[in-house]
């Protein structure tokens, strides 16, 4: 039987041969390579940040965070460069919610 940790790693090697993994790849380049692009980009991951501490705080995001996500959002769709970024995102994390699926198949079976 396979050391798990192989198998682990063979599948993050896998991951990467993806045409979807190498096309977010590539997009990326694209918006490190465009200073209006990548200063959206760190801004918007900055402010993720902050969400995800208010989230495990247990804090509500106040009516000034949501307006601030909706602007975060219109900045990055109309940006042509992030929405490319964040579109073939969103293709790759269809493997990764299936492969989530798959790993913790076997945690939920010893919970049921």
């Amino acid at each position: 039987m396979s050391n798990i940790y192989d198998l682990a790693n063979e599948l993050a090697r896998g991951l990467r041969d993806l045409p979807e993994y190498q096309a977010v790849a590539e997009s990326k380049k694209a918006v490190d390579a465009d200073s209006e692009a990548k200063q959206i980009l760190d801004d918007y991951l900055a402010f993720q940040g902050e969400l995800q501490v208010m989230a495990q705080t247990g804090q509500m995001p106040t009516l000034e965070l949501q307006e601030k996500m909706q602007a975060f959002g219109e900045k990055i769709q109309a940006n042509a460069v992030l929405a490319d970024f964040f579109g073939k995102q969103q293709q790759l994390s269809i493997y990764l919610s299936d492969i989530e699926r798959i790993i913790f198949d076997p945690v939920q079976e010893l919970l049921k």
